[in-house]
């Protein structure tokens, strides 16, 4: 169920509710406002080390408390994707990465009250970047190998990625020189 808001932001009006293609929508009756309420974007970076294991923190308060997850935070209002992601991996681990690929795309629908989108990129330290450190809402980071991620992993949508990184790693499944990506492309995600 999503968020509830009684009046309006625009206004100050109490909100009604009407049929706008199909969808039951809040409206205002006085400004005509219409609260779409759309999904966040949400980011993330897979930080793979030499010995192809991935990091992950451990969150560290909320409802999700203990629970490991792949770097991840919000895009703000008027901030690029992958100037959010780059940002949220150095608050989160303290370590500035290079963007590549989009590596997935994915409805979240773990919280009723707050539908995202995420954005999965792979990320290469930068030159001269100092290892892992636990700030901002992780208090422990660690890799994994990918066949020895923590069972108490915060997102479902995390848990796909990680399936698709370990069938990825596996041999003659994964990336070639003349395919890069091939593995996960063309699967109707």
């Amino acid at each position: 169920m999503p968020r509830e808001f009684s009046f309006c932001p625009r206004c100050g009006a109490g909100l009604g509710r009407l049929a706008i293609h199909g969808l039951d929508r809040l409206v205002c009756p006085d400004c005509a406002f219409v609260f779409w309420q759309n999904p966040a974007v949400g980011v993330a970076v897979i930080l793979l080390d030499d010995a192809g294991r991935v990091l992950l923190g451990r969150r560290s308060r909320g409802a999700l408390r203990g629970e490991w997850c792949i770097p991840c935070g919000y895009v703000e209002y008027d901030e690029d994707v992958r100037d959010a992601a780059r940002r949220e991996f150095r608050e989160e681990t303290g370590i500035e990465v290079e963007l590549g690929e989009v590596f997935a795309v994915h409805s979240n629908f773990h919280n009723p009250a707050m539908h995202t989108v995420g954005i999965w990129f792979r990320g290469t330290p930068t030159a001269g970047a100092q290892g892992p450190r636990a700030a901002d809402d992780l208090d422990r980071v660690e890799f994994f190998g990918l066949d020895a991620v923590p069972d108490a992993i915060a997102f479902p949508t995390d848990r796909i990625v990680l399936a698709d990184l370990r069938r990825d790693a596996r041999p003659g499944r994964g990336e070639t020189p003349d395919r890069p990506g091939a593995a996960r492309r063309g699967r109707g995600r």
